[in-house]
């Protein structure tokens, strides 16, 4: 055996190192988890081949680095992987169906959940179900079904178990909804979805494990490498170690530990006690990356200088007070870990650069890239300039856009919708900005989200094209951006001798695909540290 040869070594049409002012290469060699070198020409490292050197001689291939999602929600990924397929549903009584079948062979009295991955425009009635129509699907069991990570719906069993009535007092930065009468209709929003959720109990650890293997392996199938999971309880946590124990994982996680729910310091702190234990970096595929807040609502709740199109009454909800959020910010950071705060409407970008330019005061010396926005969804120039001034990276979401630009409209209007996600400006601007999915309320995909971001396709035809940004620099914002972002450019990001082997392997140039056909593109294997986690010969 040569000491010095190599583990793996791939000859391609191309490799794209997405390294500053380096021209495609055609072959590269792994060693151990490591890129160990790079050629322009595809025998240019054959000296390398020993008995043990796996070599994929691809000539007609291109490779790029394998893709983070830089906001999006593996946990619930995994937990879909079990409920009740919802998403699949056009009617509500096909969607009250499935319930009804999954009842049919659950014991009375157990939980029934949902998977999250859906969107009431896409059923034929266009809205949700209700708490009454779910009772016609079961009353013998607690039904709780989610749409994304800020709406629940739930039916009378449910509401009963957790003592909501007509009376109950609605948690600031939480809706308890009703209908044309008042009376209860199942919808909890943001804040108040925790008064039915602490009563769910928690998933056998087995299961939940199979959940997150199954998933990541998923997420890899579409070229993501690394996912930046951006709401992970404690428990969920716990669950991702089992799940790196036993070789589940097919990506790298980054967990934000979640203080949504939260209402101020103590319970931060509490939560900050309960990481301590999680601190160690080593492991490159399952690390903390910091904690997460939310400061507004989701599509039908986020905060904004202007009323909504369809209630002009109302624009949006915060679901904390500036002054306790900078204070809760504020213990995070000194204690050294890193913040993600989800602003959606306008107004929450405003309030919160408000918030992180104190908490930049009252802290000074701050890590690059200690205080992240998530989303930043309605930010015009002069909140993205202010962002970029106080070194204020940013998250965007395309495929949220994509999917649900419809419900949007009908909340927002046209004009604000169009408005979304500015790609361009951020970038024109000098913001780090990176890309990911929102899953569950986008699709996640690399291909999928590069696609977005240089069309600007949405269900409802092209909006605001004036924010679209080219293939090269959308690939960035998922690799060499979302690195930075991520503080892990010199581990990952781009391909070059030292960095972590995480690629992708692509049949066909993504760079010279028709718009169509780039959307729906997946590659052929996708490797981290050089091992296969999705190859032409996977299970689905």
């Amino acid at each position: 055996m040569t000491e010095h040869g190599a583990d793996l070594l791939i000859r391609a049409a191309a490799v794209h190192t997405l390294a500053p002012g380096r021209a495609p290469q055609r072959a590269l060699a792994v060693r151990g988890d490591r890129i160990a070198a790079l050629s322009p020409d595809p025998r240019g490292l054959d000296h390398l081949v020993t008995a043990r050197t796996t070599v994929h001689d691809l000539p007609g291939a291109t490779v790029l680095p394998a893709f983070d999602d830089t906001h999006t929600h593996l946990i619930f990924a995994g937990r879909s992987a079990y409920d009740v397929p919802v998403h699949r549903a056009r009617t509500i009584a096909e969607f009250l169906d499935l319930i009804r079948q999954r009842a049919a062979r659950t014991p009375a009295g157990q939980w029934i959940r949902t998977t999250t991955n859906w969107q009431e425009l896409n059923l034929a009635e266009r809205r949700m179900p209700t708490a009454a129509e779910l009772d016609r699907a079961t009353d013998r069991h607690p039904v709780l079904v989610k749409r994304g990570g800020h709406n629940d719906v739930v039916n009378s069993l449910a509401l009963r178990l957790a003592g909501i009535t007509g009376s109950t007092p609605v948690p600031a930065g939480g809706v308890i909804g009703r209908d044309a009468d008042g009376r209860l209709n199942g919808r909890l929003i943001d804040n108040a979805i925790g008064l039915v959720e602490r009563l769910v109990p928690a998933d056998d650890r087995a299961r939940r494990v199979d959940g997150l293997r199954l998933a990541s392996r998923q997420y890899a199938a579409t070229g993501i490498g690394t996912v930046r999971d951006c709401a992970v309880s404690p428990d969920d946590y716990e669950v991702l170690l089992a799940a790196r124990a036993a070789g589940a994982l097919h990506t790298r996680v980054r967990a934000l530990i979640s203080a949504l729910g939260l209402t101020g310091t103590a319970q931060v702190e509490d939560l900050l006690d309960t990481m301590e234990a999680w601190r160690d970096p080593a492991d490159p595929w399952l690390r903390v990356w910091g904690v997460k807040f939310g400061l507004d609502g989701g599509l039908e709740a986020g905060a904004t200088e202007e009323p909504y199109a369809c209630d002009h009454a109302y624009s949006g909800t915060l679901t904390w007070e500036p002054g306790a959020l900078a204070e809760a910010v504020g213990a995070v950071v000194r204690r050294g870990w890193r913040v993600g705060t989800h602003a959606y409407g306008d107004r929450a970008v405003r309030i919160l650069l408000d918030v992180y330019e104190q908490v930049l005061r009252d802290v000074p010396g701050l890590p690059a890239g200690t205080l992240v926005m998530e989303h930043g969804g309605l930010a015009g120039p002069e909140q993205r300039a202010r962002a970029a001034a106080l070194g204020i990276p940013v998250t965007i979401q395309q495929p949220l856009l994509h999917d649900t630009a419809e419900v949007e409209r009908e909340f927002w209007g046209p004009e604000r919708v169009a408005a979304l996600f500015p790609a361009r400006g951020w970038l024109d601007q000098g913001a780090l900005v990176a890309a990911g999915s929102d899953f569950p309320v986008g699709q996640f995909g690399a291909m999928r989200s590069v696609w977005g971001m240089t069309t600007r396709q949405t269900v409802i035809g092209v909006q605001g094209p004036e924010h679209a940004i080219g293939y090269d620099e959308a690939v960035a914002l998922h690799t060499t951006h979302a690195a930075r972002l991520l503080g892990e450019d010199r581990l990952r990001g781009s391909l070059t001798p030292g960095r972590l082997a995480d690629l992708t392997l692509w049949d066909r140039d993504p760079a010279h695909c028709p718009a169509d056909a780039l959307r729906d593109l997946t590659p052929t294997h996708t490797l981290l540290g050089g091992r296969p986690v999705h190859q032409p010969d996977s299970a689905d």
